[in-house]
């Protein structure tokens, strides 16, 4: 594993730092992104400044150039993900589209599926949802309900999906539906397909976080019509699609990485103000945290060395989301420690860290073995496709 920074890379790291420095409208790497307190105006806001990312080329460089990319390597994904969290720069917020509807198209759309979508992604001239999870089917997608049923020209769609991150400024969602309910598995009768979000039929419900935010969502379809061109790969083999899908979400994780390092510089900023070092275990937890930074970055590491020699990432994928969300919040658990009596205030605490971002933060992370697959699933896939162990009794 060759760490050595390339000449390329150098200059293309020097090339997005100087840009941010330019054009972010808070102080480079000090400042924070405003805080919203209607969802919609936040979106708006971030479509406007992933669409000034995409004009510099700094969106989905990975991505071919006829569409938009630069024809890059992960290693240079790697890199805009870290100077963009090194800058405090919000998350796309079409990173649906960009991380995992895109490579998915990439890699299984026809010519036309391609041309029709890709361009509007990278801009977030349009965003897309991702249509998986389900009240009874979440990380074990082989238990998707959702019908796809034949139709004259294409499929009815009829169901519920959960959980679905801005459903309700989607334009599209990529959604996995049971297309055969008499196939031999019950992976091998699934098939992928594109949504028009604003079809006849859908209805997208918020749903009430306990950050008190909402987007997250539940969506319900009423015999939603899906026209043919609009699936993706083969008829009944959305199983294979999906895999590769889920491979983009639960793979390297670059932003964080680096947001884990700002926030653990930022606590122990704290901890040394309060004087909580002085505290033994509150000591002993930050040094803990530390460690678990950098076991995260040798990890990431280890799977760009691998991706960059062409080498794809398999069920070690599983590994650095299981390792990364636990990570997360014990590292968070230590931060209301060091908070103390501040810790239960959300705003308005007399010498607040953050006006209560680390009180979200620790909210949100909660999440964290949940979502993009919970733990106990991630720890299937190592014990049975990584170790070799015995699989689990159905």
């Amino acid at each position: 594993m060759d760490l050595a920074p390339t000449r390329e890379q150098e200059a293309f790291r020097a090339e997005c730092r100087d840009w941010l420095r330019e054009h972010l409208p808070w102080e480079y790497g000090v400042g924070l992104p405003p805080l919203f307190d209607d969802l919609a105006e936040e979106v708006e806001f971030l479509r406007g400044w992933q669409h000034q990312l995409a004009g510099a080329n700094l969106v989905g460089v990975t991505w071919p150039s006829r569409y938009g990319g630069r024809d890059a390597g992960p290693l240079m994904h790697y890199i805009v993900q870290e100077e963009l969290a090194r800058a405090r720069a919000p998350e796309l917020v079409g990173r649906i589209g960009v991380n995992l509807v895109g490579p998915t198209v990439l890699a299984h759309g026809t010519d036309e599926q391609k041309a029709r979508w890709l361009p509007q992604i990278l801009s977030a001239d349009e965003l897309f949802c991702q249509l998986f999870s389900e009240p009874g089917a979440g990380s074990d997608l082989a238990a998707v309900a959702t019908r796809a049923e034949r139709a004259e020209g294409g499929w009815r769609l009829t169901g519920q999906k959960v959980w679905t991150s801005y459903a309700q400024f989607a334009d599209w969602g990529m959604c996995l539906a049971r297309s055969d309910s008499d196939a031999p598995s019950k992976s091998r009768g699934l098939t992928m397909m594109m949504v028009d979000m604003r079809s006849p039929g859908i209805d997208v419900r918020p749903l009430r976080q306990i950050t008190d935010e909402a987007d997250f969502n539940e969506v319900f379809f009423d015999e939603v019509f899906v026209p043919d061109p609009d699936v993706i790969g083969d008829v009944n083999g959305g199983w294979a699609v999906s895999g590769s899908t889920l491979t983009h979400e639960r793979g390297t994780n670059p932003r964080q990485l680096v947001i884990h390092a700002q926030l653990l510089e930022e606590l122990y900023r704290l901890a040394e103000e309060t004087g909580r070092l002085d505290d033994p275990r509150a000591a002993n937890a930050l040094a803990q945290a530390f460690v678990e930074v950098r076991l995260f970055q040798l990890q990431n590491w280890r799977s760009l060395s691998k991706l960059a020699h062409g080498r794809p990432q398999g069920a070690e994928a599983a590994t650095a989301k299981l390792y990364w969300s636990e990570m997360s919040q014990r590292l968070h658990a230590t931060a209301m420690t060091v908070l103390g009596d501040a810790a239960p205030l959300w705003r308005g605490a007399v010498d607040n860290p953050g006006d209560g971002r680390w009180q979200r933060s620790w909210l949100y992370y909660r999440a964290a073995s949940i979502f993009a697959g919970t733990n106990e699933i991630q720890r299937n896939i190592i014990g049975e496709r990584t170790l070799g162990l015995p699989r689990e009794p159905r």
